[in-house]
């Protein structure tokens, strides 16, 4: 796969902040807004709040995030098989996507149709949900800047770089 250039690799790890920040305020919004209304907010403006937000802002980051995320892997040295760090990150988020489209997004936008018909089971979901995602997040954050771990693999070296015996080449 061809790699970026220099400006190209800081546009998109700009774009990956730019898109995982987004998510994880969002996701700060929503649980700001789980507390709210389990502390006695009107639930007619709590819920289907965080229902336009999950939809409309929350879903939509975490695709773009884990899109540029996939994308700067691949288009970058990093790569996607090449550091345990990027390998973890990556299930972590994968499985955070998939629970944010296939079960939180449905909830909230649920949740927010009720509004103070809500139970209490499904206004608990919207503190749970968010206080878990968020701390998946900044654990990929934690990934991010230490990069523990090491390589999943010894890369080959290639011909052209093997050391030349003692004595012999230039």
């Amino acid at each position: 796969m061809s790699r970026l250039s220099p400006t190209g690799r800081k546009a998109l790890l700009t774009l990956h902040l730019v898109t995982s920040l987004g998510w994880l305020g969002t996701d700060l919004v929503l649980l700001t807004l789980g507390v709210a209304g389990l502390r006695g907010a009107d639930p007619e403006v709590v819920y289907p709040t965080a229902g336009l937000l999950v939809t409309w802002l929350f879903a939509p980051l975490s695709v773009a995030a884990w899109l540029v995320g996939v994308a700067s892997a691949l288009l970058t040295p990093w790569g996607l098989l090449r550091w345990r760090w990027v390998l973890v990150k990556f299930g972590l988020t994968t499985v955070m996507l998939g629970l944010v489209l296939l079960l939180l997004t449905p909830r909230i936008r649920h949740l927010g149709e009720l509004g103070a018909a809500a139970d209490a089971h499904l206004r608990v979901d919207l503190v749970v949900a968010p206080s878990v995602s968020t701390t998946l997040l900044l654990i990929a954050t934690v990934l991010s800047t230490y990069k523990p771990w090491g390589r999943l693999r010894r890369a080959a070296v290639p011909a052209t770089r093997r050391a030349v015996p003692a004595g012999r080449g230039a």
